[in-house]
């Protein structure tokens, strides 16, 4: 066993306290040459050549490293583990543990940097956050921005408010803000969109400048203001029931249960609004649908016009879609009551068949009375006399 090396032992507090008291009044052992790191003015701890070197009125700050905290003067509260670590950093509140991590650093502060090159390149940005090799590498004076995974925002200089969470996530961005993106690879592509939020691995792949995207396990288009969710397309859910979204985003089923309903009525008359309404064909635009696809249904402000309870309104109160669903229903009224008169119909038909029938009878039957009276008087008729002319 290697001498340096003692079993961990469990000391009582009591213990800890005696042998401090004790080795209080034991004689000033003799300083070692060169002296130990640490032990400097104002609370500083500086190991490596060149560490920590203009330092003046700096408090708490640590350098571990060549190089390491070398201009700071003045900064506080910097903590440099690695060489080049916060070389030329005069700012306050940065901690950078790896080589060249917070190298370039001037006057930003409250920066933390775990990893080689973690955020290298960065200069007045402020309250940044990289954990991995290369994070936020290339940012100079983005500020806000959380970076964990090798790579990870390692392209970005200006962006503010991002958040990366995997290897090469948000690699490409530049000047992108407010960006959430949790995979790797993970939004790779963008460059300078803004506010979108990418979950899975790869996912939104396909944006590159479009803002306010959604992309969960999708690779998404490039068009602002859009949503994309994988694995629904092509997946069956049977005896399950749409899914609406009102225009706050909210996300919902509809029930018909009787347990939430109330002034229920039969509809009668009023599904007779459909008559007046007007189907078309018709294409979207080319920036919702490119591929110009012919489409069948209803304009929502023809609608509105007919019966405004029928359209879905946007935030601004304006017609922007139809309630396809409400629509059936009055399909269904209206097949019903058709379906209502048809049957009366049909039951007044085999009335009237029945009386026909009836009828018919009695016409036979009078007829064949009449007969039997015809014969009857053709036979009561006396036999013609013979006149003899001699």
């Amino acid at each position: 066993m290697n001498p340096l090396i003692q079993p961990k032992t469990i000391t009582s507090p009591l213990l800890i306290t005696l042998t401090v008291l004790c080795f209080g009044f034991l004689p000033k052992a003799q300083a070692v040459s060169p002296p130990p790191p640490g032990g400097y003015p104002n609370f500083t701890t500086a190991a490596g050549d060149h560490a920590l070197q203009a330092l003046t009125l700096g408090l708490g700050n640590t350098a571990i490293g060549t190089f390491s905290l070398f201009s700071v003067t003045t900064g506080n509260f910097n903590t440099a583990v690695g060489a080049g670590a916060l070389d030329l950093n005069t700012g306050d509140s940065n901690t950078a543990t790896g080589a060249a991590a917070l190298l370039f650093n001037t006057t930003g502060t409250e920066n933390t940097a775990n990893g080689t090159a973690a955020l290298e390149n960065n200069t007045t940005g402020n309250s940044n956050a990289a954990t991995g090799d290369s994070a936020l590498f290339s940012n100079s004076t983005g500020s806000e921005n959380t970076a964990n995974g090798a790579g990870a925002l390692s392209s970005n200089i200006t962006g503010n408010g991002n958040t990366a969470v995997g290897e090469s996530a948000l690699l490409s961005n530049t000047a992108g803000d407010s960006n959430t993106v949790i995979g790797v690879d993970a939004l790779a592509e963008n460059t300078t969109g803004s506010g979108n939020i990418a979950l899975g691995f790869g996912a939104g792949g396909n944006i590159t400048t479009a803002s306010n995207v959604i992309c969960i396990a999708a690779l998404g288009n490039n068009v602002d203001d859009s949503c994309f969710i994988g694995n629904i397309f092509g997946a069956t859910s049977s005896g399950g029931t749409a899914v609406f979204i009102n225009s706050n985003g909210r996300l919902g089923t509809a029930t018909s249960s009787r347990r939430f309903k109330e002034e229920i009525k039969p509809m009668d008359r009023t599904s007779e609004a459909l008559f007046e309404l007007k189907p078309v064909a018709f294409r979207y635009k080319k920036d919702i649908d490119p591929a110009g696809t012919p489409q069948l249904g209803l304009v929502a402000e023809d609608v509105h016009k007919v019966n405004p309870d029928l359209v879905v309104r946007d935030k601004e109160g304006k017609p922007y879609s139809v309630r396809y669903d409400q629509v059936n229903a009055m399909l269904l009224n209206e097949f019903l009551k058709e379906h209502q008169t048809v049957q009366d119909l049909k039951s007044a038909a085999v009335k009237q068949e029945a009386m026909i029938v009836s009828q018919q009878k009695q016409i036979e039957e009078l007829a064949a009375g009449l007969q039997k009276v015809s014969a009857q008087l053709e036979a009561s008729k006396p036999a013609p006399q013979v006149v003899n002319n001699q």
